[in-house]
C-alpha cells in the first residue's frame, strides 16, 4: 500500500465524506450542485441519493451516525463487533455492542472513494489472503489489517456451508489480528424440531460469547424494544415489495439496495424504521398516481443473487435511465411468514414472538437462519425450500421478463450451480442471463462492459422488443 495512503485513516476519511454529503442535503439547490463541483468522486452518488427523496437522505445521515459509532466505540466504552452481512445487528444492539459490517459498509466505499478501495483490495491478498476470495470482504477488511481503520474487539458472524470465501475471510481476520471469533453455523434443514433447538442451541452459545465479551447481559425490556422495530421493520418491508408486484412497479429500483442496508445495519434501530417509513411513502404515492418508481417501465428484471450496487451507482443510474424495473434480489428477501413470496409456504418464514426472553432469542435465531444466502444456497440448489424453490416462487409473483446472475470470482458456491438453474428457470419460461462482474471491485469488469451484456441479451433475445439501451 503507497506511504501516501497510509497518511488517512480509511474510516475516518469515509466518514467524512458521508458527514459532509448528509449535511449537504440541508443547503439550498444552488448550494448544493456548488459543493457537488468540489467532490466529482462522490457527487454521483450524492446526485442519485438525493433524487430519492427524503428516504435517500435519511440513509445518507443514518450511514454517517453509524460510522461515527465505529470511530468513537471505544471512548464511549462499547465494544466494537466485525460482522457480516448475513448476521443481523439487532442482538448487538440489545447488548449495547457496535457493529461493524463489512460487506454492508463496502457497498458504500465502493461508491465514493474508489482509488483508496483498490489499495485496501490489494493490501488484504498482499498480507496472505487469496485473491480469488470475495471482494465484499476485502474492502474494508484490507484497511483494518492495514491499521488504517477501526480494530474490532471481536468477530461475530454466520457463514460455515454457506459461503466459504466469507467464512475464511473473518476467520483469517480473527488470526491476524488476535482477536476472538464466534460464527454461528447451519444445519441443511430449516424447519424441523431438530433444526428449530439446533439454532437455539447455537445462538445462545453466541449470547454466552457476547456476555464474556461484555460482562452485560441483554436487558429484556431493551431486547423487546429491538424485537418490536424489527416486527415495525418487516412489516414495512413487505408491504414495499407487495406493491413491487404491480405493473408498472411504483418502487423505485435502488429501494431494493435500500431494504439490504437497513437489514444489515440498521435491524431493530429507529433509524432503519425511518427510512422505510419514507420509502412507503414514496411508493404509495407512485402506486397512486399509476407511476413507475423510476419514470417508466419498459421491462422488469429480477436479479437473483447479487447486484453492481457500487461503482458511484451507474447501475442504478443504467436502470432508472433505461426504464428496467429492478423487482428485487435474494438479497432483499429475508423471508418473513408475512412476506409476499412466503405466501402458502409460511413454515419456512419467521415470526418474531415478543412474550418473554426465550421467545424473542428464538425468533432472532429464526431470523438470522434464513438471512440472503443463508436459507437458499446452504445445500443443493434445487433441494426443497432452496435457491431453485425461491428463485421459481419470486419469479411467479413478480413476473420478471428476464432474470440475472450477476457473480464475483469468490462466488464459488453459486458458481457450481448458475448454469443448472438458468437451464430451469429458462424451463420454467424466463430468459436468464449470467454475468461475470464484481459489486466492489471495477478493475475486475467495468461497469460499461458489464451494462453492454445486459443490453445485449435483451437485444439478442428481442425481450419485448428491446431496441437497445439509453447510454447518454
Amino acid at each position: 500500500m503507497r506511504n501516501v495512503l497510509r497518511e488517512y485513516n480509511y474510516d475516518w476519511r469515509f466518514w467524512g465524506i458521508l458527514d459532509n454529503a448528509s449535511k449537504m442535503f440541508d443547503a439550498t439547490e444552488k448550494e448544493f450542485k456548488h459543493t457537488a463541483a468540489f467532490i466529482p468522486s462522490f457527487s454521483a452518488t450524492t446526485e442519485k441519493l438525493a433524487s430519492t427523496g427524503p428516504a435517500g437522505i435519511k440513509l445518507v445521515k443514518a450511514t454517517a451516525r453509524y460510522m461515527e459509532n465505529i470511530l468513537h466505540a471505544r471512548e464511549r466504552g462499547k465494544k466494537l463487533a466485525l460482522i457480516t452481512y448475513n448476521f443481523s445487528p439487532a442482538v448487538l444492539f440489545a447488548f449495547d455492542i457496535v457493529p461493524y459490517c463489512l460487506e454492508g459498509l463496502s457497498a458504500f466505499y465502493a461508491s465514493t472513494w474508489t482509488k483508496g478501495i483498490y489499495e485496501s483490495l490489494d493490501y488484504c491478498c498482499e498480507v496472505g489472503f487469496t485473491e480469488t476470495s470475495c471482494s465484499g470482504q476485502r474492502v474494508g477488511l484490507g484497511a483494518i489489517l492495514a491499521g488504517l481503520a477501526e480494530k474490532p474487539d471481536f468477530i461475530v458472524c454466520s457463514t460455515p456451508g454457506v459461503c466459504d470465501s466469507n467464512a475464511n475471510a473473518f476467520a483469517f481476520a480473527a488470526a491476524y489480528l488476535d482477536i476472538p471469533f464466534c460464527q454461528l453455523n447451519y444445519p441443511p434443514t430449516l424447519t424441523d424440531e431438530r433444526a428449530v433447538e439446533y439454532h437455539r442451541a447455537d445462538f445462545k452459545n453466541m449470547l454466552a460469547f457476547l456476555e464474556a465479551r461484555t460482562g452485560n447481559k441483554p436487558d429484556l425490556d431493551r431486547m423487546r424494544d429491538i424485537c418490536r422495530e424489527i416486527v415495525r421493520q418487516d412489516e414495512i418491508i413487505c408491504e414495499i415489495q407487495e406493491y413491487q408486484r404491480l405493473i408498472p412497479s411504483p418502487v423505485p429500483g435502488i429501494f431494493n439496495l435500500f431494504i439490504y442496508d437497513i437489514k444489515v445495519l440498521f435491524s431493530g434501530i429507529r433509524d432503519g424504521t425511518e427510512i422505510l417509513e419514507e420509502m412507503l411513502k414514496t411508493v404509495k404515492d407512485n402506486a397512486a398516481r399509476g407511476v413507475a418508481g423510476d419514470g417508466t417501465e419498459r421491462l422488469r428484471g429480477f436479479f437473483f443473487y447479487i447486484d453492481h450496487y457500487c461503482m458511484h451507482l451507474k447501475y442504478w443510474r443504467w436502470l432508472e435511465k433505461n426504464g428496467i424495473s429492478h423487482i428485487g434480489t435474494m438479497m432483499t428477501d429475508f423471508w418473513q411468514a408475512d412476506a409476499p413470496y412466503a405466501k402458502g409456504r409460511e413454515e419456512e418464514g419467521y415470526v418474531m414472538d415478543l412474550t418473554d426472553m426465550d421467545t424473542m432469542i428464538d425468533s432472532l435465531a429464526a431470523q438470522s437462519s434464513r438471512m440472503p444466502m443463508i436459507k437458499q444456497i446452504r445445500g443443493p440448489y434445487d433441494a426443497p425450500h432452496m435457491w431453485l424453490d425461491d428463485t421459481a416462487g419470486v419469479a411467479k409473483l413478480m413476473k420478471p421478463d428476464f432474470l440475472a446472475y450477476i457473480g464475483t470470482m469468490g462466488c464459488r458456491n453459486t458458481w457450481s450451480s448458475v448454469k443448472l438453474i438458468a437451464k430451469d428457470m429458462e424451463k420454467l419460461g424466463y430468459p436468464t442471463l449470467i454475468l461475470y462482474a464484481d459489486a466492489f471491485d471495477n478493475r475486475i469488469e467495468p461497469v460499461d462492459t458489464f451494462l453492454g451484456k445486459i443490453d445485449e441479451f435483451l437485444r439478442v433475445r428481442d425481450i419485448r422488443g428491446w431496441k437497445g439501451a439509453i447510454w447518454k
